[in-house]
C-alpha cells in the first residue's frame, strides 16, 4: 500500500531525511518512533505529498507521489490525514465539519453526505455532539470528529502525525480506542506517535527513526524485546524507565 524508497529530504543546505525506505503493506500498522527532531514527522508528510523531496520515491497505492504528473488532490482522496493540531473548520458545526468535502469532492447528496457523517460520528461515539462547534468540544472530541472526518472519504489508508501529543493525558484513551478499532477492522495505518502502549498494543510494525534517518524496522514483538541497533536499544531502555 506504501512503499518508500531511498527518500531524501532537504531544508535548503539542511538534509532532514536521509536514504530512507519503508514499506507498509496492506492491513498494517506501523508505527514509527524515535526522538523529537529525527524526521517522524516529516516523512509521513512526503507520503502525501504535503512535503515534498529531493531524492528517492513513494508510491501510495501503486501512484507515484513525487511524480509531477500525479494529481495529487484525487490522491489525497484515498489517503486520510490525521494531525496533532485538530484542523477543524470553527465556523462550522461537527456534522458540517464531516459533510464539507464529502459534498464537494465526492459529489454525494446533502443526504448522503449526513446519513455518511452520522454513521462515522456514531462509531466514535461522537453523535450526540453533531449539532455543536469545535470548541465547545474537548481536545479528545475535536480529534475524534477529526479520524472521522478523515474517515468520511473512504480512505484506503490513514496517516497519524502524532495524532495524542496535543492532548490532556485523560483525553488520550478515548483517541487511542477508536485508533484500535479501526486497526481491528482492518485499516492500513502509518502512525506516528510517542504512545509505546499503543504500539505494543496494536502495531504489526515498529520503525525506528533518528537524525533523519530509518536506523530499523521490526516487528512489534522483537522492537520491545532486543532491537537490533544499540540505538533502538538504548531508546526502548529510556522509555522503559518511566
Amino acid at each position: 500500500m506504501i512503499s518508500i524508497k531511498n527518500i531524501s529530504k532537504y531544508y535548503g543546505p539542511v538534509k532532514v531525511l536521509s536514504d530512507c525506505s519503508v514499506e507498509v503493506a496492506k492491513g498494517d500498522v506501523m508505527v514509527v518512533c524515535g526522538p523529537s527532531g529525527s524526521g517522524k514527522s516529516t516523512l509521513i508528510k512526503c507520503v502525501n505529498g504535503l512535503e515534498p523531496f529531493q531524492q528517492g520515491s513513494i508510491e501510495v497505492n501503486q501512484i507515484s507521489v513525487g511524480d509531477r504528473n500525479t494529481n495529487l488532490s484525487k490522491l489525497r482522496r484515498s489517503v486520510g490525514m490525521v494531525f496533532q493540531g485538530f484542523e477543524l473548520f470553527p465556523h462550522m458545526s461537527v456534522v458540517d465539519n464531516l459533510c464539507l468535502a464529502q459534498r464537494k469532492v465526492l459529489k454525494r447528496s446533502v443526504s448522503e453526505a449526513r446519513d455518511r457523517a452520522m454513521q462515522l460520528l456514531k462509531r466514535v461515539a461522537m453523535d450526540a455532539h453533531a449539532q455543536k462547534f469545535p470548541n465547545q468540544l474537548s481536545g479528545g472530541q475535536q480529534q475524534r470528529v477529526a479520524i472521522a472526518r478523515a474517515l468520511a472519504m473512504d480512505p484506503t489508508v490513514m496517516l497519524f502525525d502524532e495524532p495524542t501529543s496535543a492532548l490532556d493525558p485523560e483525553m488520550v484513551g478515548e483517541v487511542l480506542d477508536v485508533m484500535v478499532s479501526l486497526a481491528k477492522d482492518g485499516m492500513t495505518m502509518m502512525v506516528v506517535t510517542h504512545e509505546m502502549g499503543f504500539a505494543k498494543q496494536v502495531a504489526n510494525w515498529v520503525v525506528f527513526m533518528d537524525a533523519g534517518q530509518v536506523v530499523e524496522k521490526s516487528s512489534t514483538e522483537q522492537f520491545f524485546r532486543q532491537p537490533s541497533s544499540a540505538r533502538a536499544r538504548d531508546f526502548v531502555a529510556s522509555i522503559s524507565r518511566h
